[in-house]
């Protein structure tokens, strides 16, 4: 069961800060972090990932009439997010980042980690999936290309930034420093990118839960900082190598991507020749209007 349609139904937040078009425009929804990493079981916090498809005039305002830039602007939803929503039955606080399917589809095309990790997440952390989010799903290795590299590095250098910063740690990150001298959860996402990263590059797929022991591990204080440190720089110089060699497009199948998103959305709002204009095909037609010019002596 959608689990946004569920903290809605119970009043767990406010209908104001819900969008109109919530729940039923949504069609993916799936567990984030540790639990979709299979470092933990432990359901009682779930940040929770997807994708809507919102009304048809938000998609392609045109329809109704705007202009971009004039007068009156056109109503805009491109992701809602909201934080720390107590489920007290479930014993469970929720965080939810919902895109619009645009939206959803840049920034997994981008190969954003979070967003790409979001469609590879094992069967067992997805809450919701709609006949259009299967569809996604059964062609989500389409997103993968090179540039993957040097995103998924500058989410580790971001990690391993915050694991050298002298800044005083709070709360739960204060612990871990306390207890291991530094912070292992922040250590586990270097690896953990860095091995993702790997299978996309080498592979051209991504499990998730491959090297969850690896993980676990780290998690638990067996590897030292040094270690860490050691690792994240023997493996970013092989790296480069499968850069190299990785048989991966360097920049994303843009036009492959569109016509997915495009079927995802006619199967959602029916036919949308009114809404869209086929280049190749009006190209075609120009071309034909040509050669009849021409074989009129005109």
């Amino acid at each position: 069961m959608s689990r946004v349609k569920r903290v809605i139904d119970n009043g767990l937040v406010s209908k104001n800060s819900v969008p109109k078009h919530f729940p039923d425009s949504i069609q993916y929804e799936t567990i984030m972090g540790s639990v979709a990493y299979g470092v933990s079981s432990d359901t009682s916090d779930m940040d929770i990932y997807g994708f809507c498809i919102p009304p048809k005039h938000i998609v392609f305002p045109h329809l109704a009439g705007h202009i971009p830039g004039f007068g009156q602007q056109p109503e805009k939803f491109e992701q809602w997010s909201v934080h720390h929503i107590k489920d007290e039955e479930k014993n469970t606080e929720y965080d939810f980042c919902i895109y619009n399917i645009v939206k959803y589809f840049s920034l997994v095309m981008e190969n954003n980690p979070n967003m790409v990790d979001s469609l590879f997440t094992p069967q067992n952390a997805i809450l919701h999936c709609s006949p259009i989010a299967q569809m996604v799903r059964d062609e989500r290795h389409i997103f993968l290309h090179k540039g993957a590299w040097h995103k998924f590095k500058g989410y580790a250098y971001s990690q391993m930034h915050k694991i050298r910063s002298k800044e005083a740690p709070q709360g739960k990150r204060k612990e871990l420093v306390e207890q291991f001298g530094f912070d292992v959860k922040f250590a586990y996402h270097v690896v953990r990118l860095i091995d993702e990263v790997e299978q996309i590059l080498v592979e051209g797929t991504l499990d998730l839960q491959r090297n969850r022991e690896q993980l676990k591990s780290i998690r638990r204080g067996e590897w030292t900082l040094e270690e860490i440190e050691e690792y994240f720089t023997r493996r970013e110089k092989e790296l480069e190598l499968a850069y190299a060699n990785s048989k991966l497009p360097h920049t994303p199948d843009e036009k492959r991507i569109r016509q997915l998103l495009m079927n995802c959305l006619e199967h959602h709002y029916g036919n949308l020749s009114d809404a869209v204009v086929d280049v190749d095909a009006a190209t075609r037609t120009l071309q034909q209007v040509a050669h009849l010019i021409r074989q009129g002596g005109f």
